[in-house]
């Protein structure tokens, strides 16, 4: 089969597009003919090598995939041959023509949604539901919710669900032109870092009460910045760093307002729990009625994954990208 592999740390060019064996499904597992793999910002970091959880090197790329079941491995039940199914391999793979996934976070994709949402909407639709219902109990009407990096796919999709639970979005984006499909998708404010102090739009929005729940994907000062702005009691979600490390002692920035602060992986979601079938339901009854879109930005082949990754780190991209097997 034909799979993108890092043999090296370094920029886009160290993906290179090779000749793999088949891989084997093991117990719990299942084989799956790859249609389409998600890229996500957690790619890149991989591929740098800052990635927060240990990776193994040379490896294929790729934590997001939509396909159809090629075969099943020992144990694995419900599933058949020709199901269509979207999945999280967790150790990569989904940038090749076949990949292996754990039969645990198989997700059973309905007719109504075709395969290329199937590798869009998964991490992305899931982390922010996950963000805002399972640590922060529920967002609802009452609620205010700051979103860095809103013209992101997980920016995007926090918009829509938080919007359609009844809550406030603000977000911030540093590139002109993204707040556009956010303010499409339900925000009620956008500030560009570029040209607005973002503590002081945010403040004014709040009428100086801050935010009950801030979810950033930035890290570096941008997440220092985001406690100033977040009510006493309030909540901060950071599932990145894209900008850099932050500012380590997060018990100092706590503390002045008993503010409460988790670092989600999405990985660490129990697939066994009643919270993990329900962010599932709940997003694909959104994408079913129309109200939660799932944007895709393009669409390339496997030889064109180093191209895929630039325009990802371009930072122009509002939505998702894909690759095609």
């Amino acid at each position: 089969m034909k799979a993108v592999v890092i043999h090296a740390l370094g920029g886009p060019e160290q993906l290179t597009l090779a000749d793999m064996p088949e891989p084997m499904p093991g117990a719990g597992e299942v084989l799956i003919d790859v249609a389409y793999a998600g890229c996500n910002w957690a790619d890149t970091q991989v591929r740098i090598g800052i990635y927060p959880h240990p990776m193994t090197y040379p490896m294929v790329l790729g934590f997001e995939v939509s396909g159809k079941v090629a075969a099943l491995g020992p144990g694995v039940s419900g599933y058949k041959v020709g199901d269509r199914v979207a999945a999280f391999p967790e150790k990569g793979g989904a940038y090749a023509e076949k990949c292996i996934a754990g039969a645990s976070g198989l997700i059973k994709l309905p007719d109504a949604v075709g395969l290329d949402v199937g590798a869009a909407f998964p991490i992305q639709a899931l982390t922010a539901y996950h963000m805002m219902w399972t640590v922060y109990g529920g967002v609802g009407k009452g609620d205010t919710v700051l979103v860095n990096a809103v013209g992101g796919g997980v920016g995007l999709m926090c918009t829509q669900l938080a919007n359609h639970a009844g809550a406030r979005v603000i977000g911030t984006t540093g590139t002109p032109g993204k707040e556009k499909r956010a303010l499409e998708y339900g925000a009620s404010r956008v500030v560009v870092t570029s040209s607005e102090d973002f503590e002081k739009a945010v403040l004014d929005f709040t009428d100086g009460k801050g935010v009950d729940l801030a979810i950033d994907s930035y890290g570096a000062t941008m997440l220092d910045r985001t406690f100033n702005v977040v009510k006493k009691l309030g909540h901060v979600v950071s599932i990145g760093e894209a900008e850099g490390q932050p500012f380590k002692n997060i018990r100092e920035r706590i503390l002045p307002r008993s503010q409460t602060f988790t670092r989600l992986h999405l990985g660490h979601v129990d697939h066994a729990l009643p919270e993990w079938q329900k962010g599932i339901d709940h997003v694909l009854a959104g994408i079913a009625s129309g109200w939660l879109k799932v944007p895709i930005e393009g669409v390339f082949p496997l030889a064109k994954a180093a191209e895929m990754h630039r325009r990802l780190e371009g930072r122009h991209v509002a939505g998702k990208l894909l690759l095609k097997a």
